[in-house]
């Protein structure tokens, strides 16, 4: 972790318009839920080019909004060298997405890289992508962000713990 006074985290899938930004509408609630979203700064990324500029998927923005949290103001953007330098947290939504940030990333910045399920308590490793499934699959990727996002919070407050004493 950085000295810095914020906390910098970055969540990261294919494309940044299903499950990152699910990450990052989720965790942005959790956070002001908690009074932390000063502290704490959130963004998301895709690995590819290919959505960059549009809203999340309208079907992840539906099945947010109906559990409370809007993603729809979210425009998704591709992961750039300087994410590696900035934030203090590269979140990915799979093993596939963590093999191209070890990949890509300057070695120093590799202790940054972890996989977003790690912090869940679940024993699935990967969110798995909803883009071309049912419903249920952009409810589950929901109840996996969820889960891991209750882990980051706690994770974060125990940064702030030690960087605070």
């Amino acid at each position: 972790m950085t000295t810095k006074e914020n906390l910098w985290v970055l969540f990261v899938c294919t494309g940044n318009i299903c499950r990152s930004p699910t990450a990052e509408g989720v965790f942005r609630e959790f956070l002001r839920r908690n009074s932390l979203e000063r502290i704490v700064q959130v963004d998301s990324a895709g690995t590819q080019d290919y959505h960059v500029g549009r809203s999340p998927d309208r079907r992840s923005s539906e099945h947010a909004r109906r559990r409370g949290y809007d993603i729809s103001g979210l425009r998704a953007r591709q992961l750039t060298q300087r994410d590696f330098e900035e934030f203090d947290l590269l979140l990915a939504m799979d093993r596939g997405h963590l093999e191209i940030l070890r990949q890509l990333s300057p070695p120093q910045h590799h202790g940054k890289l972890k996989l977003f399920l790690q912090l869940s308590g679940l024993e699935e490793t990967d969110v798995a992508d909803p883009y071309y499934g049912r419903t249920e699959d952009f409810e589950r990727v929901l109840d996996m962000v969820e889960a891991a996002a209750r882990g980051l919070l706690d994770h974060v407050r125990s940064h702030l713990l030690r960087v605070s004493t």
